[in-house]
């Protein structure tokens, strides 16, 4: 199981963004994809407090849920670059 989590949204612009990053640094992270009503995204609430995507949760490192793409993925490339 990998570290990292990703919480997503088919077709969302700003998950796209996190995706290339994790790929661009050769990530593994397992993938949520959740409803497109926010009503019923109970699942990314828990974990980040809102239902906005993406979320990132970064076990190994004690992230729970980060939203908000442009963090994301500077934190990835802080923690995960070279």
């Amino acid at each position: 199981m990998s570290n990292l989590e990703l919480y997503e949204l088919d077709g969302c612009p700003y998950c796209a963004k996190v995706k290339r990053k994790l790929d661009e640094l050769g990530l593994e992270y397992e993938s949520h994809m959740v409803p497109a009503n926010h009503s019923e995204r109970t699942e990314v609430k828990e974990v980040s407090g809102q239902t906005g995507v993406p979320v990132l949760v970064d076990n190994e490192h004690g992230v729970e849920g980060m939203p908000e793409s442009d963090d994301i993925v500077a934190y990835l490339e802080k923690t995960y670059g070279s």
